[in-house]
């Protein structure tokens, strides 16, 4: 009973930042899974991404949505790109030797928190993104099909290497390439993410048995709840906050992949 408990909280977590962030809650249900629960690389990529199935941030894209905070059409391409990629990514990390994949997940980790982090020593920092309320200057209506379909394919090999929803490469991309506003940006992932894009990684995983049932069904209520909760927040905390207390978790984390550290890896 308590570890089917510790799997709620897990999700409650994830979806948290989930709501927080816009990822699908996977960079922190994999690496718990393997630090707390001793799950293989697989089996917690597996277990994750059959959490995510469920449409757990359904609360979380309402919220945002009310706000006029999600590019419905965008969303939609780069959940296609998601569902054709995540196949190739899942029968990658069938592949790999597990102590290399966990490398190559740290290596993802640092690239990833060096941007949310922002630095104040890096030469060129970005501009300040434009409050909420102002008018939608990104001329998103204009954007490529092929482009969104591109960021989804390359989220959904992300996705099923990883277990990771793909958020984590969506929400960067519509910032710095599409020029999205930072919580549109979350909210329009969210949406990419509500709908099952991680089927065929989860078929696949479920076929060679690196998948646990109900550890991801405990995680995805979790979820369901945490992300609303996050979402609820987010709208209404200073965006810079925000990036910056999460770039400093994944930096940590993916310091811990990269040089295994003795009693936190399996």
């Amino acid at each position: 009973m308590i570890t089917q408990l510790f799997f709620f909280l897990i999700g409650l977590f994830a979806g948290i930042l989930s709501g927080f962030f816009g990822i699908g809650g996977g960079i922190v249900i994999v690496p718990m899974l393997i630090l707390f629960f001793h799950f293989p690389q697989v089996a917690a990529n597996g277990t994750s991404l059959a959490a995510l199935l469920l449409p757990v941030g359904i609360f979380a894209v309402l919220a945002y949505h009310r706000k006029k905070l999600v590019d419905v059409r965008g969303a939609l391409i780069i959940g296609l790109g998601i569902f054709i990629g995540v196949i190739g990514g899942s029968f990658s990390a069938l592949e790999l030797p597990a102590p290399l994949l966990k490398r190559l997940y740290g290596l993802f980790l640092l690239y990833i928190a060096w941007d949310y982090i922002d630095f104040p020593f890096r030469i060129h920092s970005r501009p300040n993104s434009v409050p909420v309320n102002l008018p939608d200057v990104s001329k998103q209506s204009k954007q490529s099909f092929y482009c969104f379909l591109a960021l989804g394919l390359i989220a959904g090999v992300m996705a099923g290497l990883f277990g990771i929803g793909g958020g984590i490469i969506i929400v960067p991309a519509l910032i710095s390439i599409f020029k999205y506003h930072y919580k549109k940006a979350i909210g329009t992932s969210l949406m990419a993410l509500l709908l099952p894009v991680g089927l065929p990684g989860v078929l696949i995983y479920f076929r060679t048995g690196k998948m646990e049932i109900l550890p991801a069904l405990l995680i995805g209520l979790g979820l369901l709840f945490g992300a609303l909760f996050g979402a609820l927040v987010a709208i209404d905390l200073p965006s810079k906050f925000i990036k910056r207390i999460y770039g400093v978790f994944v930096w940590l984390t993916g310091l811990n992949f990269i040089f295994q550290i003795p009693g936190l890896n399996n």
